[in-house]
């Protein structure tokens, strides 16, 4: 799979202190592969996809990679780049 076939979402919550800049550190990484970060507010996919922030909900910012959960609370930057170039 090519690094044009990733998606890469941010799980976060508004007023999260953490998820500011994680979401600026992943956007950074991502644009050298040339991909959209998708920021996803789990209280407000709540009210059409509950399991989200009851999965994820605690140990926001999550970092998914293709729908799978990759790492949590900070950018695994080394593994998600391995990972981007498969």
């Amino acid at each position: 799979m090519g690094t044009g076939n990733h998606e890469v979402s941010l799980l976060v919550r508004e007023g999260c202190g953490a998820c500011a800049p994680v979401r600026d550190q992943l956007s950074s990484l991502c644009a050298e592969f040339g991909l959209e970060v998708t920021c996803i507010d789990v209280d407000a996919a709540a009210a059409t996809d509950p399991e989200l922030r009851a999965e994820f909900g605690d140990r926001l910012p999550v970092v998914l990679l293709d729908g799978k959960e990759h790492s949590y609370w900070d950018v695994d930057e080394e593994r998600l780049r391995n990972d981007l170039r498969k």
